[in-house]
């Protein structure tokens, strides 16, 4: 699920560091960390975290064991964020961030996750934007755990709206083609809803049924997150009027 692994990424200003995304505590990341934190003769100041999810989160602890006076930043999520064992200091749309002299923007881009943040830097147009893409892959709306898809696009939205010249995301490269590529994400969700309400249409009356009907030939390990993404599109229908359920069969609404 995460394809070839977690990005973070260390911003240093003068003797001043910060992180964004805290990993999963692999000992060599942490080594590496520390290697070009004092190499910079630097300070690990802050942690920013995109959002609550394990691979992006829960190196949080093994962070604090190696600077403990770093200070832990994250939207709140209280469900997800004591399994961090930190002392998170809230962050909210709005806030600014210092890094020496750089400024980053938080933007709260809920969908993938309540959340879920991005970070905007207006001097250099670029944006940290966690899990909101992946370059050549698609992002999971896990709504069986807060991810809703109507919100997604909405960030999406936002995103596009910024104008940025590049996107650092928290898997896969780096994107700089940032309105190509959202505006093609925004396609996909959009195809995908069709082939949703098409397979309503059919009879298909299940979660698992719509998803065997749309991802026909999909490498098992990847149906749970198949089916969590029909969810999300059923929802987002739910929601506007246009299907409903009852015992867990849906049906198209008139």
């Amino acid at each position: 699920m995460t394809g070839t692994g977690n990005n973070t990424y260390l911003l240093i200003r003068g003797v001043h560091g910060a992180l964004i995304d805290a990993g999963v505590g692999d000992p060599r990341h942490v080594d590496a960390l520390r290697s070009a934190v004092d190499a910079a003769g630097a300070t690990l100041e802050q942690v920013l975290v995109t959002h609550g999810h394990p691979d992006h989160a829960s190196g949080a602890s093994a962070l604090a064991a190696g600077w403990p006076r770093a200070r832990f930043l994250k939207h709140p999520w209280p469900a997800e964020d004591a399994e961090s064992q930190v002392p998170w200091v809230p962050i909210d749309d709005g806030d600014e961030i210092s890094i020496g002299t750089e400024r980053l923007v938080v933007l709260h881009t809920p969908g993938h996750s309540p959340d879920h943040v991005a970070f905007w830097d207006a001097s250099d147009r670029a944006i940290f934007s966690g899990d909101l893409l992946v370059k050549g892959s698609s992002v999971m709306i896990h709504t069986s755990k807060g991810g809703n898809l109507a919100q997604y696009l909405a960030s999406l939205e936002r995103l596009r709206a910024l104008r940025s010249r590049i996107l650092y995301p928290a898997h896969g490269p780096v994107i700089e083609e940032p309105d190509a590529v959202i505006t093609a994400y925004l396609a996909h969700r959009r195809t995908r809803e069709t082939q949703v309400l098409e397979a309503l249409a059919a009879g298909h009356a299940t979660v698992e049924a719509i998803a065997d009907s749309i991802y026909d030939g999909l490498d098992a390990a990847l149906m749970a997150a198949a089916r969590e993404n029909v969810r999300a599109h059923l929802e987002k229908l739910r929601a506007e009027g246009r299907a409903n359920a009852n015992d867990d069969r849906w049906r198209l609404e008139s």
